[in-house]
């Protein structure tokens, strides 16, 4: 099935010293890491031909984010959106169930996992063309669920930025992603 997403871009692969910072950011509470590493996301959107009306965070579930205290995602996509001049939501796509972390699972797995877990306000995204920022994209599911809310929603289209990009060893990647 083809992604319901336009495109997505990420700066590098998930590996080495990116890999490294996306954990800091992620998991030792390295807040800091948020904007010096948007300034990346920011330099992979200008070369794109987008033209964007909102930028959303891939939400956290409520207690992922009590857990954590914060969303990696909006701490990347903020600095992306005052750069750009881009209006920026937390509040235009929720995540309304608690998922499995997507860590170590398979492509269907990862699938499954994210099915139907995100609800995009009309209110915030109808007739609009919708940035979906993330940090990191391994199969594309997170963004494709995302998408399929925002569409449902009334969005006009969504595309997808990540930091980095995952791969399988043992898996080709999914058809329809694009590296840069």
């Amino acid at each position: 099935m083809p992604p319901l997403y336009c495109a997505l871009r990420s700066w590098g692969m998930y590996a080495g010293p990116l890999r490294n910072a996306i954990h800091r950011l992620k998991y030792k509470n390295d807040l800091g890491l948020g904007e010096a590493l948007g300034y990346h996301l920011i330099q992979v959107y200008e070369k794109t031909q987008w033209h964007t009306d909102l930028i959303v965070p891939v939400p956290l579930s409520p207690q992922r984010l009590r857990e954590r205290g914060y969303n990696q995602a909006s701490l990347l996509a903020r600095p992306v959106a005052l750069y750009l001049k881009i209006p920026f939501s937390t509040q235009a796509l929720k995540r309304v169930r608690h998922t499995n972390t997507q860590v170590g699972l398979k492509a269907f797995d990862r699938v499954q996992n994210v099915r139907n877990a995100f609800k995009a306000s009309s209110t915030f995204v109808a007739n609009k063309i919708v940035l979906v920022v993330d940090d990191v994209a391994t199969t594309g599911s997170t963004l494709q669920e995302c998408a399929r809310a925002l569409l449902e929603a009334g969005a006009k289209s969504v595309y997808g930025l990540t930091l980095a990009r995952a791969t399988f060893a043992d898996e080709n990647p999914p058809s329809g992603l694009t590296y840069t």
